[in-house]
């Protein structure tokens, strides 16, 4: 499989070579079955680092911008996204949304791991912002256990705007697993919904020391 490849043999040894990576709590992540890993969103390379420092594939949530880019430039992008395991999520609400979280969901009932930010976007400033619901909507109808995860310093390695990452450090913290036994069968009930969400956040924020801002982050930041 080209994910495989591309994992080992090319992102991950570049990684190690070029980033010092403070990795933390990787026992967290179970070795089988279903998971959402929940993270904050600093940086476009989030979604290279986290897979990449672990063993097991991780099947990430990305904004569908990035499989529609026209030109060579948005063909070469979409291909990579694809083969880095990578779904696109549709943002603009209704069903096209709902249809974005259901190719989530599916990846979780055949037990993989799916990687997703609850803010829907970079922070535009550093900051943590306040949690969509859908992070909340999948872990309540899968039944999932959700990892949270905090990324330190890679909006430094590669900031809004800037192509390519470039050498540093960077750390990956990962949380224990948040279980919501308590709200299973409420996945219609938006109070239910909103009080997952803001416990996954809080994990999240406690892990990154993140200052927070409770409105939804901005959702087109600068590229």
């Amino acid at each position: 499989m080209l994910y495989d490849f591309l994992k080992r043999f090319a992102v991950r040894p570049l990684v190690r070579i070029f980033f010092r990576v403070d990795l933390q709590g990787i026992n967290n992540v179970p070795g089988a079955g279903a998971a959402i890993l929940a993270s904050n969103h600093l940086s476009v390379s989030d979604s290279v680092f986290l897979p990449a420092m672990l063993e097991r594939p991780v099947i990430f949530l990305a904004k569908d911008e990035y499989f529609n880019g026209r030109g060579l430039k948005g063909r070469i992008t979409a291909w990579f996204f694809r083969n880095i395991n990578q779904l696109p999520m549709d943002r603009s609400g209704g069903q096209k949304s709902a249809a974005s979280l259901a190719s989530a969901k599916r990846a979780l009932d055949e037990g993989k791991i799916l990687g997703i930010y609850p803010e829907g976007t970079r922070s535009p400033d550093g900051r943590l912002y306040r949690a969509k619901l859908g992070v909340a909507i999948l872990a309540l109808e899968s039944g999932a256990p959700v990892i949270p995860v905090a990324m330190i310093g890679t909006e430094k390695v590669q900031p809004i705007g800037q192509g390519l990452p470039h050498p540093g450090k960077i750390g990956i913290k990962i949380g224990e697993p948040l279980h919501f036994e308590h709200l299973a069968g409420k996945h219609g009930d938006p109070q239910a919904l909103r009080a997952c969400a803001d416990e996954i956040r809080q994990a999240i924020n406690a892990l990154s020391g993140q200052s927070y801002v409770d409105v939804y982050a901005p959702r087109k930041a600068k590229k």
